[in-house]
């Protein structure tokens, strides 16, 4: 353990409560001291805002912090740290113990509700603890993603809105607003949740163009005629980056052109379009 961290156990519950549970701190902190997240910036921009939480003591020798389910996060990602009182006050890093996520494992919040919020605490490359925060209104959850030989077909549910007339999936190139690809929704399982959508993206139009490097296209909901697009991604559950670990195979899209289903490290669906290797 670094010298000037502490560790600290971590569980979530279904309603997206956290408790965190310093375990064996060192050096050991003051009872005033607080749980400090800091949401990190993004390239070239100032950190966006901290949390302070008071710890309370459970047990003799032990610190809990609790962030409510209802207290704001915005969406970003927050590191963890000891803030300890003083005339010039310390932080201490906070590094990962266990973490019990299993309540947070294919959680069905109100379809009906305004927006929808999630926060999974993870561990960092380096080694410190940080929570994920997704805050949507409305949100696109993707649930089953099928990538067939000429497109993926995916299914979800759809919260905050309803689809109506003209509900489509709109594909986006970003940057580049005439590179756009629209399919319908089709009927969705009669059996699945209120909100639940499907549809179909075949893989040729959107590789129909100049495919000289990757391509990440962004898929959107766009829940009737005119209306605002919404974001397919998936954050209803204890995985807070899919970009690595859920891996679709690929299939030729156009002549020298492969297509993948995949997800970025934010966990937004999308569809990576790449020059085929040589042997494809």
């Amino acid at each position: 353990m670094n010298s000037t961290a502490v560790r600290a156990d971590c569980a979530a519950d279904r309603a997206g409560t956290l408790t965190f549970d310093l375990t064996a701190p060192a050096p050991a902190p003051a009872p005033d001291s607080v749980l400090l997240l800091r949401r990190r910036g993004a390239a070239g921009r100032k950190p966006g805002g901290t949390v302070r939480i008071p710890f309370s003591r459970p047990a003799p020798g032990r610190l809990r912090a609790v962030l409510p389910a209802a207290a704001e996060l915005a969406e970003g990602r927050w590191d963890a740290y000891v803030e300890k009182p003083g005339d010039e006050p310390a932080e201490a890093v906070v590094e990962p113990g266990l973490r019990d996520l299993r309540a947070l494992v294919d959680r069905c919040p109100d379809t009906g509700a305004a927006s929808v919020s999630a926060r999974v605490p993870y561990p960092t490359l380096d080694g410190r603890l940080a929570v994920r925060s997704w805050v949507r209104a409305p949100h696109a959850e993707a649930g089953h993603v099928l990538a067939g030989p000429a497109g993926m077909t995916v299914r979800g549910v759809l919260y905050g809105v309803e689809a109506g007339d003209g509900a489509a999936v709109e594909a986006r190139l970003p940057g580049e607003p005439d590179r756009t690809h629209s399919v319908p929704l089709t009927a969705p399982d009669p059996d699945g949740p209120a909100g639940s959508f499907a549809f179909t993206l075949p893989y040729a139009p959107p590789a129909a163009g100049p495919v000289p490097e990757a391509q990440l296209w962004q898929l959107w909901l766009v829940p009737a005629a005119g209306a605002e697009g919404v974001r397919i991604s998936r954050i209803l559950d204890d995985v807070w980056s899919r970009n690595k670990s859920f891996v679709y195979p690929g299939h030729p899209a156009a002549p020298g052109v492969l297509a993948t289903p995949c997800y970025t490290a934010d966990n937004d669906l999308c569809l990576r379009l790449e020059p085929a290797p040589a042997d494809r």
